[in-house]
């Protein structure tokens, strides 16, 4: 992976972390969920006239992606209203990366070599760590919120091996992802309305800025990742995309006050070697 790339996928890890922090406004998941989409879907609506259309190859697998990450927003929207954010959070995004470097071994055919393997376990490690935050009492686990954790790791994973080979079949890794947001918005809005129609729209209409601040900020994280999956292993860029708890952390502890314990110290410094082994693989 050349260093530009390497820097832009950290880039888009810290966009997504800044994002998921712009959203935290006390919505319910599924408002919020929605609300991010809606203000995604606008951003790349303004963008299309200059990105044009991906190439025909690679509609199905757009289409196929829409569908996906509607599961996968289902599925989180029910981990995250059965089971705690310590306990979701680190299952659905530790859990993918593995999934992926092993989906992508075996379908796309990407190898990679030792190092390549050991800085995604011991990045996925750190992220676990990270995410768990040390101080958390996991004794209690809620088996209805580890299965829709589970399956929305598989989501993830689902939809990063079929964007990577979409974007690459696309010719236009960017019109890909712009219309890739779209799609995903329209079959959002529908969704939210019939699962709570009658709350969903006014409990998002106070946030719509910050929907939309967030909604850009999605696209450009999203965007520069599906852009690396067409030139770095999709495995590679999934995993670097998780370093995105390590920022959020940063922006806790310095924006938020939150306190710098000895668990979040270990946990970004795995995360560091993760980096580094991933580096030079």
């Amino acid at each position: 992976m050349e260093n530009f790339v390497f820097i832009a996928v950290l880039f888009a890890a810290l966009c997504h972390a800044g994002w998921n922090a712009l959203i935290k406004v006390g919505l319910d998941p599924l408002s919020t969920t929605t609300l991010i989409s809606i203000g995604s879907g606008v951003v790349a609506i303004a963008f299309l006239p200059f990105v044009g259309i991906p190439a025909t190859a690679a509609w199905p697998w757009l289409i196929a992606s829409v569908v996906i990450h509607l599961f996968y927003f289902a599925a989180l929207i029910e981990a995250y209203r059965s089971g705690d954010l310590g306990q979701v959070y680190p299952i659905a995004r530790g859990s993918a990366p593995l999934m992926t470097a092993a989906a992508t071994t075996f379908i796309v055919g990407e190898k990679l070599n030792l190092a390549g393997w050991m800085g995604i376990v011991v990045l996925v490690a750190g992220v676990f760590l990270l995410s768990a935050r040390g101080g958390r009492e996991l004794a209690r686990i809620d088996r209805r919120a580890v299965g829709f954790a589970l399956l929305t790791a598989l989501t993830v994973c689902t939809y990063s091996v079929v964007d990577g080979i979409g974007a690459r079949l696309s010719a236009n890794p960017n019109a890909y992802s712009l219309w890739l947001f779209v799609g995903i918005a329209v079959v959002m809005v529908p969704y939210a309305l019939w699962r709570d129609g009658r709350e969903v729209i006014p409990a998002m209409q106070t946030y719509w800025r910050r929907g939309l601040a967030g909604g850009a900020l999605q696209v450009l994280s999203y965007g520069i990742a599906i852009w690396a999956m067409t030139v770095a292993p999709i495995a590679i860029v999934a995993t670097l995309r998780e370093t995105s708890v390590l920022f959020g952390t940063v922006i806790a502890v310095v924006l938020l006050k939150e306190p710098l314990r000895a668990v979040r110290i270990a946990a970004a410094l795995l995360i560091v070697c993760g980096l580094v082994l991933i580096r030079v693989q």
